[in-house]
């Protein structure tokens, strides 16, 4: 069977802990299928009312021990700290903007420039607001750093950004991280949070035959 119409696109939230529980697995199952086309597209948790200090969401302590539980995530000190914090504003929108400035250079590397971000927030308690975090993991990409930073407040990036987040809102997603295969004109969700690899490997045998 052809897979040449066919696609994996990863639906996710910078600022989704199961989004970084779920990125290892991500990208080991990318690994093992270099024939499918992976797109990510950002759905927007945290926007307008919503993008509030992390403090105004109690559960998301317990949430993360899940998390390491189910897919063996660990969270950094740096994070920690900012959580007991807790004025910090997860910004969805924001942080898309800076997804798509690095997504812009490196499509074919969406997958990795996502978990880097995360990285950035979940292990080092960086703001995914701030330009200078995409200053750096630019840097750790081989990007153009300042490139990245203009598109990032270009004023057609956040239009562009609602745009996304409409599309994925139109795929009837329910929750973040979901993972899609388009095949020919159908999609089929894979999984998401804590699937594990095996699950995921079984369902796509499944769905291309």
């Amino acid at each position: 069977m052809t897979r040449e119409n066919n696609e994996l696109i990863y639906i996710w939230d910078a600022y989704c802990g199961w989004c970084y529980g779920f990125s290892s697995t991500l990208g080991k199952l990318h690994a093992n299928h270099p024939e499918l086309p992976l797109s990510v597209w950002s759905g927007g948790l945290f926007t307008g009312e919503n993008a509030q200090p992390i403090g105004a969401f109690p559960h998301i302590a317990a949430a993360n021990a899940r998390i390491g539980e189910l897919t063996g995530a660990e969270f950094g000190a740096a994070y920690d700290e900012l959580l007991e914090k807790g004025d910090a504003v997860m910004d969805s929108e924001a942080a898309a903007a800076g997804f798509a400035a690095l997504r812009a250079q490196a499509p074919e590397r969406s997958a990795e420039l996502a978990s880097a971000m995360q990285r950035a927030f979940y292990q080092d308690g960086k703001s995914l607001s701030e330009p200078d975090t995409y200053r750096e993991i630019a840097a750790q990409f081989g990007l153009d750093a300042e490139t990245a930073v203009t598109f990032m407040n270009a004023p057609g990036t956040a239009a562009s950004v609602r745009n996304e987040f409409i599309r994925v809102s139109r795929l009837g997603v329910q929750g973040y991280p979901t993972l899609l295969l388009r095949k020919g004109d159908s999609l089929y969700q894979l999984g998401g949070g804590s699937t594990t690899l095996d699950a995921l490997e079984e369902r796509l045998a499944g769905v291309l035959g």
